[in-house]
């Protein structure tokens, strides 16, 4: 197992490499988060719901993404509330009290996957969330040392350096654990550092003498991955050269969702991709894009009272295209229902008016990977997933943005393109995966010789370089000695 010293010390990324380095090795290896929290979801082989991180796993690992891999996913609707996905289906919504309570059920269903993961891999690579220091969440815990300690897992502690205080945070985790946590702590890696390495050494020494456990490696910083994040937004791309450059601009709601669907954009090197947050300026653009949301009405009144209604309304004057994904394509009609308070208070709200259909929610998330084509005279193929509750209807369908196959031989509609060509929404998230759509969606957009992108083939490479370094700088034979004394007891 996996834990770090903070959020975002690199756990996903490692247990990523892991998986690659095992695979490669010839293992069967599966990766296991047994509580996730995130906006970010994937849409599994056997239709249910799991946090992308472990969809990048799994891929890694050379497997389809599974609900086992991630038996329980948290998305957040509010500060003190998050609906409950338990083995890949919506459960229910609970503030965190409430959630605390209910702890006890979702071990349940946490220990179940793990068994039948361990029946069917030969190696599970756990990743824990959070930092196993959090005192205040010990109690129940079913993320990082209390699963680790209900089947017996060693755990390896990641930090990352580039943080600073690197060593503070190793030490001071390790004393916030019980004495039988710190004996299962097997080692340490430090993440993301850049520099001399010799000048790190006389702390690696202070501490390994003052813990007396070995540290496995230093990884360097490596720019330029292209890997699903699990829930923060990185804002970085890298300098775009000569020539045309569409510049695309995404607000922040507080409750983004699966602003994955903007990575083959921001590795574009046509693209000038930038994420907008509360207070900023509006820059100048050509393609304006509405994500998902967890919470559409909120996060629709957070976009009013930042002035982007207006500013909406001043780009389409001045000929920038709009699009909406999924809570984006919400946003974009004129209605919006949510009579049994799926999301926030029930009751109702104006859309932003750009689309003649209303958008109801209903407790029956829609699940699926889907396939199809856009709707545009060259036909691109799409393939992506959808993940919504909402059900839309009114005339602007019958003019959709997307074909997608029924499964019957047919093509059912998805989405709607303003009859002007300046607007369009769909519910398919990954819809600029596959190139051809992503070169045909930014012509669209204003580009005129616009190239694709494979992210597929980013990715690869991505999760190829990973395994690399981790070869190059990780005491593999020591991190993995647990495993090889556990299958000779065997």
């Amino acid at each position: 197992m996996v834990q770090g010293t903070t959020s975002d010390a690199g756990k996903s990324t490692l247990v990523a490499g892991l998986c690659r380095v095992l695979a490669r090795a010839g293992v069967r290896v599966a990766p296991f988060k047994p509580q996730n929290m995130a906006l970010n979801s994937a849409v599994t082989a056997d239709g249910g719901e799991i946090g992308r991180a472990q969809a990048l796993q799994a891929l890694a690992a050379g497997l389809a993404p599974h609900t086992d891999m991630n038996p329980v996913l948290l998305k957040p609707s509010s500060d003190t509330g998050a609906q409950v996905i338990i083995h890949g289906r919506a459960r229910m919504d609970l503030d965190a009290r409430a959630y605390h309570d209910y702890k006890p059920e979702a071990m349940r269903a946490v220990l179940a996957s793990h068994t039948r993961l361990a029946q069917a891999y030969d190696v599970v690579v756990v990743e824990g969330a959070g930092s196993p220091a959090e005192v205040n969440l010990r109690e129940g815990d079913i993320a990082n040392m209390g699963f680790a300690e209900a089947v017996d897992c060693p755990v390896v502690l990641v930090a990352d350096i580039d943080r600073g205080g690197v060593f503070a945070h190793l030490v001071g985790t390790l004393d916030c654990l019980s004495e039988s946590e710190r004996a299962r702590v097997t080692g340490f890696v430090i993440n993301r550092f850049r520099g001399d390495l010799s000048l790190l050494e006389p702390g690696l020494d202070w501490l390994v003498a003052r813990t007396g456990k070995p540290v496995f490696g230093v990884l360097p910083y490596l720019h330029g991955l292209h890997l699903d994040a699990e829930d923060a937004i990185v804002d970085v791309q890298p300098e775009r050269g000569a020539g045309d450059v569409l510049r695309v601009v995404v607000p922040v709601f507080p409750r983004i969702a699966n602003h994955t669907d903007f990575d083959v954009l921001r590795a574009h090197p046509q693209v000038d991709l930038r994420f907008v947050g509360p207070g900023m300026p509006v820059p100048p653009a050509d393609l304006v894009i509405l994500a998902g949301s967890k919470s559409v009405r909120a996060d629709l009144d957070w976009l009013r009272a930042q002035g982007w209604d207006t500013a909406l309304r001043r780009h389409l004057r001045y000929g920038g295209k709009l699009a909406g994904i999924c809570g984006g394509m919400q946003m974009l009609g004129r209605r919006l229902h949510d009579p049994q308070g799926l999301e926030s208070a029930a009751g109702s709200s104006d859309g932003l008016g750009y689309f003649d259909y209303e958008t109801t929610l209903a407790p029956d998330k829609q699940l699926r990977q889907v396939s199809g084509r856009l709707a545009g005279d060259d036909g691109a193929a799409v393939r992506g997933y959808e993940i919504h509750m909402g059900v839309t209807t009114g005339p602007a369908l019958q003019r959709p943005a997307v074909w997608l196959d029924d499964g019957q031989g047919g093509m059912r509609p998805d989405g709607a393109l303003s009859e002007d060509g300046q607007v369009l929404a769909t519910y398919v998230h990954g819809v600029f995966d596959r190139p051809e759509a992503c070169a045909a969606l930014l012509r669209w957009a204003g580009l005129r010789e616009a190239a694709g992108v494979d992210l597929g083939a980013l990715r690869e490479a991505s999760i190829e370089r990973l395994a690399d370094t981790l070869a190059a700088h990780l005491d593999l034979p020591a991190l993995f000695r647990p495993l090889v004394q556990a299958s000779n007891q065997v």
